[in-house]
């Protein structure tokens, strides 16, 4: 299941990551509480063969499964509309892991939507970092093959009081045109190389391809732009990889 700020897709694949149904898809219907969306996963998920397990990917930050803050479904229409109090009070601490296998009947594994994406395309040697261009920004970290502790690059400020999902996301490259918003694309990957020293940098969503001739021969070998399928290989994927403090977290005591 693949959640994104404009759509849901879903499809159904064996453990070899080749796929055994055709992608479903609905658009992400707003105002979206959290129940809402797990409607729609299990209303995509009726519509495919039965399946053994289910991932989940989803823009934001969580953790076990539990969502400490997303972007786009707190607002009240979808991205770069007014946010709604009511929905981040919802979505703040809601165990979308235990409502997605309560619903479904299956076991499932929550992750951030890039960190899915990412699975599907490293290679496990090294550091290695995947962006991913849509609505807004998606990022995910891995190290020797291991997820590191997300970090929500989406929501940090770049310029003009403008967050990277605002600077590079899919209205700027409207308002821009492919060209302009390329060289951000560019501007973006330069600002952060020296942050992180990757080994390997995968630029992957659905607005990858959207980078123009002249920008991507100016990334540098460092840089692989990979196809959006990807992310549904890593739905597959994800369940080898070692998570960040894997399980449950534990109940304070005292």
């Amino acid at each position: 299941m693949d959640c994104g700020g404009g759509g849901i897709k879903a499809s159904v694949l064996d453990a070899a990551g080749t796929m055994h149904a055709q992608p479903v898809r609905a658009s992400t219907p707003y105002p979206l509480p959290p129940s809402r969306l797990v409607s729609v996963i299990s209303s995509l998920a009726e519509q495919l063969p039965a399946a053994d397990r289910v991932t989940v990917g989803m823009p934001g930050m969580l953790r076990h499964g539990v969502v400490v803050a997303t972007p786009h479904y707190v607002t009240k229409a979808g991205p770069r509309t007014r946010v709604l109090p009511e929905l981040v009070l919802h979505w703040s601490g809601f165990d979308m892991r235990s409502a997605v296998e309560e619903a479904l009947g299956l076991p499932a594994l929550v992750l951030n939507d890039a960190e899915v994406h990412g699975a599907g395309v490293v290679a496990g040697a090294g550091l290695e970092m995947i962006l991913t261009l849509g609505t807004g920004l998606g990022n995910a970290v891995f190290d020797g093959g291991a997820l590191a502790p997300h970090v929500e690059l989406s929501q940090g400020p770049v310029k003009w009081g403008l967050t990277y999902d605002d600077y590079i996301g899919e209205h700027e490259r409207l308002r821009l045109g492919d060209a302009m918003w390329s060289r951000r694309v560019r501007n973006v990957i330069e600002a952060l190389r020296p942050m992180y020293l990757w080994d390997r940098l995968y630029v992957g969503g659905g607005n990858s391809r959207r980078i123009s001739a002249a920008v991507l021969g100016r990334l540098g070998d460092d840089v692989v732009v990979v196809p959006n399928s990807a992310g549904i290989v890593g739905g597959v994927r994800a369940w080898e990889l070692q998570l960040p403090r894997a399980g449950a977290p534990r109940p304070l005591e005292g």
